[in-house]
């Protein structure tokens, strides 16, 4: 089991918020087309074919590719965790957007032409197999009876 995160760390709280305020506040360049998010190459592979084993024919080599998929989808649900929620943090996050996305005028129509509406799309999909591939690669470890650690 790792050991909790520190505030400070990546993961930890101020890791997340600073990551969202980053997010929030790039939101117009994205969407007037000056920046693109860059889709991250395991997330391209998960789309392409979810289910696929090809060259996963050991407990070590599914264990990366999920560990892989767990650096860029963050970590995967664990039984017994309890949900907890940072409601200044949610509040801050909403007032953030709010203010941002009044920023442009006619926003939605402005995404759709500048093609950052459907990457938007795509970005969604692209995690939406991600996280279909590290459910059925979890359940593969599992069967086969893996023991190594993701």
């Amino acid at each position: 089991m790792k050991p909790p995160t520190t505030p400070d760390e990546p993961g930890g709280r101020w890791g997340e918020a600073k990551k969202k305020a980053v997010d929030i506040g790039s939101q117009p360049a994205r969407d007037v087309g000056m920046s693109k998010r860059e889709i991250p190459p395991i997330l391209e592979k998960a789309f392409d074919n979810p289910y696929s084993l090809q060259g996963l024919k050991t407990c070590k080599a599914i264990a990366g590719e999920i560990t892989q998929l767990n650096a860029v989808l963050g970590p995967d649900y664990s039984v017994g965790n309890e949900y907890t929620e940072n409601r200044a943090g949610k509040l801050a996050e909403a007032g953030g957007k709010t203010i941002i996305n009044s920023i442009i005028p006619f926003r939605g129509l402005v995404r759709e032409m500048t093609g950052a509406a459907p990457a938007d799309r795509h970005m969604n999909a692209v995690v939406d197999a991600g996280l279909a591939r590290r459910g059925f690669l979890r359940g593969v470890h599992l069967r086969q009876g893996c023991k190594t650690r993701f």
